[in-house]
């Protein structure tokens, strides 16, 4: 998972996300890059209101299924990140395109709260200093 916000002053509208997973493997005795479409729990929100985390679950189905870090390192792995939306205000469409290489990839973590707590009656906002910000996380045993 990853996540964004809304950097641009105007409001985003449709917004949508492609994510691919990219490594090198070995075929039939050549060493080629493989390319994959992850499925993601959401494909796209109507508008962008504060922060949207990107999920792609890691199931049997998964490619990403049961790689470890050093598997990941071993292929040069990368997720490749396709963000299209429109720009409320111009009526046009925009693009923002990222990656996060193997060694950005963070395994028994999750992010913390980017919410400020607020008081009955005042807006919901964000802390977009936290973005990144992450913590450590038990591992779930298989089967439980």
């Amino acid at each position: 998972m990853f996540r964004l916000v809304n950097g641009r002053s105007s409001q985003l509208i449709d917004v949508g996300a492609k994510v691919m997973f990219a490594r090198f493997v070995d075929e039939n005795g050549r060493h080629v890059r493989r390319f994959d479409i992850l499925e993601l729990e959401r494909r796209s929100v109507v508008f962008l209101p504060l922060a949207w985390t990107i999920v792609h679950p890691i199931d049997e189905a998964s490619p990403l299924y049961g790689l470890t870090a050093t598997d990941l390192r071993a292929s040069d792995a990368e997720i490749l990140v396709l963000l299209t939306a429109t720009d409320e205000t111009f009526a046009s469409i925009v693009h923002a395109r990222s990656s996060y290489k193997w060694e950005e990839i963070k395994f028994g973590a999750k992010f913390v709260s980017i919410y400020n707590k607020n008081q009955s009656g005042e807006a919901i906002s964000i802390d977009v200093r936290k973005l990144s910000e992450f913590e450590s996380v038990a591992r779930i045993a298989e089967n439980s």
